[in-house]
């Protein structure tokens, strides 16, 4: 029998893209869909979750926070 993958990814609320080159580096995230701000650590991502009403308990949770181009710790450019 073949499994068939699903087709179901999640969309979670926030979204925090790869890292920006600049002085500091940073990263952009999205809530909703929506570019709320920069964010140069992870307080900053947690900061703007809070002023969107959102409580986040993990930050490795994908259905909550879909890092891309690198992890929480990703904070430098490659």
């Amino acid at each position: 029998m073949t499994e068939i993958a699903s087709p179901y990814l999640p969309h979670p609320r926030i979204l925090v893209l790869g890292v920006q080159p600049g002085t500091p580096p940073f990263r952009i995230v999205e809530i909703d869909g929506q570019v709320v701000g920069e964010a140069m650590a992870i307080v900053d991502v947690l900061r703007a979750a809070s002023a969107a009403g959102i409580t986040v308990h993990d930050l490795d949770d994908p259905d909550v926070v879909r890092w891309v181009g690198g992890d929480k710790f990703t904070w430098l450019p490659h």
